[in-house]
């Protein structure tokens, strides 16, 4: 068992962001198109994080021309090049799968932590 924390350990990113649920965040992911490799950024409110160590992820909703997009990201993956937090928010639950079935300005509506 010790052989596998060991391992895990390893795997671990050292330069991960504080977030939390209800934060505006931009994710910078590596794409890799044919031989080359960009940056991606997905941007939208954190519904809900899971998991811990190596299997910690999160899921990141945006509306995207009207429909809404939910993504789920690894947070020690190679993939992700960085995670910035453009809006602290305050919310009360530990997951906002509520905000799925709102539409328009109320979708991306979450209290600011200053308020």
């Amino acid at each position: 068992m010790d052989i596998i924390n060991k391992i895990e350990s390893e795997q671990l990113k050292k330069d991960v962001v504080d977030f939390n649920v209800g934060d505006t965040v931009k994710v910078h992911t590596r794409v890799v198109e044919g031989g080359k490799e960009r940056i991606q950024i997905f941007a939208g409110i954190v519904l809900a994080k899971r998991g811990s160590g190596v299997n910690a992820s999160f899921t990141v909703r945006k509306i995207s021309y009207g429909e809404g997009v939910e993504r789920v990201f690894p947070v020690h993956t190679p993939r992700i090049a960085k995670i910035e937090v453009t809006h602290r928010g305050k919310v009360r639950r530990a997951k906002l799968h509520y905000l799925r079935t709102r539409v328009g300005k109320r979708a991306t509506l979450v209290k600011s932590a200053d308020a």
